[in-house]
């Protein structure tokens, strides 16, 4: 066997147990079915914009250890992710937080809004899935204005068929605070992610265009072990069954100027057939006096 490790796949995971088994005396083959590094977080650069090939990637913790090893390997900027939504061609504040509520009701503040969702939550003592939990939190009005159509859209079916776990990383605030997530640390790295893995896997052999599941027997003869990154009902053969994998469709367009003032829009209405518009300028703080992509 010429190597110690075949990793499929030259993802975050891929990448980062490549470096750290090399970095220990292993010796490792990296293999990519795609045409480049870095996965779904690989950002390729246009006119100087670094572009989210396969949509946003915002990189969050809570994990000092994490957030100091990622920071070895690319200067990260202070984004933080604020998003806005579209419905009807009204813009609201989003995730839900108090300013959202003053928009939908003026309520100013927190005990006002409070009772405002105490009296329009829909009572269910037990909730048994995603419609049903939004529904007893913030109740109908809000539920159709930024979660149904939206919901439906991404998942492809009722928000009553989804598990309460998808809406409940959403965070619902009482204050003025429209900051996505809830980490200590957040960013995106100066320069995209793909160098990133560029640095990971310097030094290592990587082999493009290679689907292991098609050739899994001859490759797994190359190493001592084998790490797969990639489709797990595939991996099985399916014999499970298929796995409600969702695919997005990107289509992409260049503006010059800014185009919508904020990184992403929600279009939550469920007659328009996209769910959102990325500004990949709004990502590189530093980065608004060029060409949109």
């Amino acid at each position: 066997m010429k190597y110690d490790y075949l990793i499929v796949g030259a993802g975050m995971f891929g990448a980062v147990f490549a470096r750290q088994l090399t970095d220990a005396g292993a010796k490792c083959l990296v293999i990519e079915q795609r045409n480049h590094i870095g996965g779904n977080c690989f950002t390729r650069n246009e006119n100087g914009i670094h572009v989210h090939q396969y949509g946003a990637h915002i990189f969050h913790t809570n994990n000092q250890k994490i957030w100091k090893y990622i920071n070895r390997w690319a200067e990260f900027n202070h984004y933080k992710h604020h998003i806005k939504v579209n419905h009807r061609n009204s813009i609201y504040s989003f995730p839900i937080n108090l300013f959202t509520l003053h928009q939908m009701w003026g309520v100013t503040t927190p005990e006002k809004a409070q009772k405002k969702l105490n009296e329009v939550k829909v009572r269910i003592d037990n909730p048994k899935n995603l419609e049903e939990w939004i529904l007893s939190q913030v109740g109908e009005e809000l539920y159709q204005t930024f979660i149904y159509g939206y919901t439906k859209k991404n998942w492809g079916c009722e928000p009553r068929e989804l598990p309460s776990g998808i809406i409940k990383r959403l965070p619902i605030r009482l204050t003025y605070n429209d900051n996505y997530f809830n980490d200590t640390y957040q960013g995106i790295p100066i320069g995209g992610y793909t160098q990133i893995f560029e640095k990971l896997l310097e030094g290592i052999p990587i082999e493009f265009g290679t689907n292991y599941l098609s050739n899994r027997e001859e490759l797994n003869l190359m190493a001592k072990k084998v790490v797969y990154t990639g489709a797990l009902d595939e991996f099985f053969e399916y014999d499970l069954g298929v796995l409600d994998w969702r695919s997005l469709k990107f289509e992409e367009e260049q503006h010059t100027g800014d185009y919508q003032g904020v990184s992403i829009m929600n279009y939550t209405e469920e007659q328009i057939p996209y769910t959102r518009i990325i500004e990949h300028k709004h990502f590189e703080t530093n980065n608004h006096d060029h060409s949109t992509s």
